[in-house]
């Protein structure tokens, strides 16, 4: 087996740990969360599974595989919360091995990066961070591993790869649309790059295999699309065949930045190996251009970060499938290295640490954009500032070494800002006693209504059967005319904490949220700030 005893036992634990704390911190949380739960939840009490809905509208912005998985959870266990938000971390270990498994296959006479590799990749921050949130990506990061792996497959003179590329390449159409083609396509079509000698059959072969993996991965996407298209109407059926693809790349509607916006997120995205300049050298020393495996990962790297930026649509969880490269290419860098310790003292890391360790103790006490901000312990910068000066007084280690310990540094910063930070503001963004009291009015006849672009907060909580009749902004004074005994949710920063007669009231985000029947809705200074 290619893993030495003690990689996946430490691994599986800090897994749990960043789980637990991940998810015991915080509820569901607007706007993807709550979005992505509800839309499970209507096609799952309208028994409609061709067609996502959301708030009894079908939703084009995704395809239909994630809830598909979400489904499977609540068909096995009923539908509850904890099974939903169980299964992003659940790819995210499959992803672990997976990659460990893709090392393997690019080193076949190395045991070294395989076993590296996993740890090499938890050890992100960014991922640490996010694989505990009920996000689409983390299933786009399997399929992309899965999809190299047969391309490699083919590379190394099977034909079948294309067989496991072209299904991979297709569910991660249905999971996140045609967006995911540009996680793989680009080191397939530059294999001259990246291969010594022509594949088996000649380049000809090549290419005839990875047009057939992409016409395979079409199938397996209209074989949904087509007949969801014709389910859908006109409008779902434009979304998903034109706007959600070639629509969103050529002028994204929605986080649209300029081509350089990845560059400096990059330091985000690639921490903590980034901040090791030992590490630079190191790498740059394993460059000799003979190492199939190192030329791949950094091809794969390169022109699908080229690529992304150059679509209109950019977040930072976009890139989270260029992480397997990268964790591919660390692990053989250091698997490569000589057997002496490291000697430069890791400062960089330490300083960005402290750094941050200083804003958390500061800035509980400075800053003023939501109140829940100023209830957060200074405490917990101080936890990562100790974390920083252990981090220089330790001994040296082995290059070998390294990942464990940016792996266990990793979690503990992460639990740090979930503990300290993240379970302060929680309940400013919990909705699950508004969605129940949401739940009880439509039960007893009662329409609700919001002046505020509805994204799902109150579906699944509330386990909604009915839409939230959503408004325009302006529109609340003359609905609660027509409506003087239904509700209406109200958000925005000048909403007072002792509005007269209302039925709800919470802090919410930095503002607050409340609920009132129609006639007693009363006039206020201004219209209230919705919060998007």
């Amino acid at each position: 087996m290619m893993q030495r005893p003690g990689t996946w036992p430490v691994l599986l634990l800090l897994w749990l740990l960043a789980l637990l704390v991940g998810i015991g911190a915080r509820p569901l949380l607007p706007l993807d969360e709550l979005r992505y739960s509800a839309v499970a939840w209507e096609m799952w009490q309208r028994g409609e599974f061709l067609v996502p809905y959301l708030n009894g509208e079908p939703y084009s912005h995704k395809p239909p595989l994630f809830f598909w998985l979400i489904h499977a959870g609540w068909w096995l266990l009923g539908v509850n919360e904890w099974s939903a938000r169980l299964l992003a971390p659940l790819l995210t270990l499959l992803s672990l091995y997976a990659t460990a498994r893709l090392a393997a296959r690019l080193w076949p006479g190395d045991a070294v990066t395989p076993r590296l590799t996993p740890l090499v990749l938890f050890a992100s921050v960014f991922l640490v961070a996010f694989f505990t949130w009920l996000q689409i990506d983390m299933l786009l990061v399997l399929l992309t591993v899965l999809a190299m792996h047969g391309v490699m497959q083919a590379a190394q003179g099977s034909p079948r790869g294309w067989l496991l590329a072209g299904i991979a390449l297709g569910l991660g159409i249905l999971a996140k649309g045609p967006i995911s083609l540009l996680h793989v396509l680009p080191p397939v079509l530059l294999a001259p790059v990246w291969l010594s000698d022509a594949p088996a059959g000649g380049w000809r072969r090549w290419y005839a295999g990875a047009l057939a993996a992409v016409a395979l991965a079409a199938v397996i996407a209209l074989a949904w699309a087509l007949p969801a298209a014709a389910a859908g109407g006109t409008d779902y059926s434009r979304a998903i065949l034109w706007g959600q693809t070639a629509g969103r790349v050529v002028g994204s509607f929605a986080h649209a930045h300029p081509i350089w916006w990845y560059l400096p997120w990059l330091l985000v995205l690639f921490a903590p190996w980034i901040l090791l300049p030992w590490l630079w050298s190191a790498t740059r020393a394993a460059w000799s251009g003979q190492d199939t495996g190192l030329r791949f990962c950094m091809t794969w790297l390169v022109a699908v970060f080229v690529l992304l930026s150059l679509v209109s649509g950019k977040q930072l969880k976009y890139l989270l499938p260029l992480l397997p490269a990268f964790a591919l290419l660390i692990a053989r860098v250091l698997a490569c290295m000589e057997r002496q310790p490291v000697w430069q003292r890791p400062w960089l890391l330490a300083v960005i640490l402290a750094l941050l360790g200083v804003v958390g103790m500061l800035a509980p006490l400075r800053l003023e954009q939501a109140s829940w901000l100023n209830e957060v312990h200074p405490g917990w910068g101080l936890g990562l500032l100790v974390g920083a000066v252990i981090l220089l007084l330790l001994r040296p280690l082995m290059p070998q070494q390294y990942p464990q310990r940016m792996v266990l540094l990793s979690v503990m910063a992460v639990c740090i800002g979930e503990l300290g930070v993240l379970r302060v503001g929680a309940p400013f963004y919990d909705v699950q006693a508004a969605s129940r009291l949401v739940a009880r009015a439509q039960a007893g006849g009662q329409v609700v209504a919001v002046p505020f672009r509805y994204h799902g907060e109150f579906t699944f909580h509330g386990r909604l059967r009915q839409p939230v009749e959503q408004l325009m902004p302006g529109e609340e004074q003359a609905w609660a005319e027509r409506h003087p005994e239904d509700y209406l949710v109200l958000t925005g920063r000048d909403l007072p904490a002792d509005y007269p007669r209302a039925i709800y009231n919470q802090p919410w985000r930095s503002g607050r949220m409340v609920i009132v029947r129609g006639d007693v809705l009363i006039p206020y200074n201004g219209a209230p700030r919705v919060l998007e």
